[in-house]
């Protein structure tokens, strides 16, 4: 490959130097913007993020906590997963809900498209709002055997994401979004309300 231009990049060379059913790792030989050679490398993840924010009519939310390897430490997290790049953001967030909360939901809405981390990745993930909930039993697979789910108002979740107790970046992002939504007025006058701090 010479002179693919990306911008006001240029690739002169491109590898795959790693791949797993996941991710796949990319390096390129660039010409940066201001005309000087150099390396970049980029993780490509398989799947779209995704990550629900559930909410109950009474305003309370679920947190899943579980040990996050690559960061070696618990992490206090919205429900969150993967899909298909090209599929349907709300049958992922709808699979995942289930899988490690037991819940289900009868409304979904879309809270936008993110991009995680990119400098480094171009992952992308879709965020969810979801209410209408009913309870069931989780579905975890092998990974998930430590996870645990509190139930908590959704502003004392809000307040952790902001506080810093949320590290996830993508949580505090869903958490942050759901709040924005509730506060003007995209969201159910009910649900909103009942998400708010009094």
């Amino acid at each position: 490959m010479s002179g693919k231009k990306r911008g006001p990049w240029t690739i002169t060379a491109e590898r795959e130097t790693y791949t797993n059913p996941w991710i796949t790792v990319r390096e390129y030989d660039v010409i940066r913007p201001d005309g000087s050679p150099g390396l970049y490398g980029v993780m490509e993840p398989k799947f779209l993020a995704i990550g629900v924010v559930p909410v109950f009519e009474n305003g309370d939310t679920l947190l899943v906590g579980q040990y996050r390897f690559a960061i070696d430490q618990h992490s206090w997290e919205c429900p969150e997963g993967g899909g298909p790049k090209d599929g349907e953001a709300i049958a992922g967030g709808q699979r995942e809900l289930a899988e490690e909360t037991g819940y289900t939901a009868q409304h979904w809405q879309s809270m936008g498209r993110m991009a995680m981390s990119n400098s480094v990745t171009n992952e992308w993930a879709e965020g969810l709002i979801a209410w209408g909930l009913s309870e069931g039993e989780p579905d975890r697979d092998s990974s998930e055997a430590d996870m645990v789910v509190k139930r908590m108002p959704f502003h004392q979740a809000y307040e952790m994401a902001m506080s810093g107790q949320i590290t996830d970046a993508f949580s505090m992002l869903l958490l942050g979004k759901a709040e924005y939504l509730a506060r003007t007025g995209a969201l159910p006058d009910t649900l909103a309300r009942a998400m708010l701090k009094p």
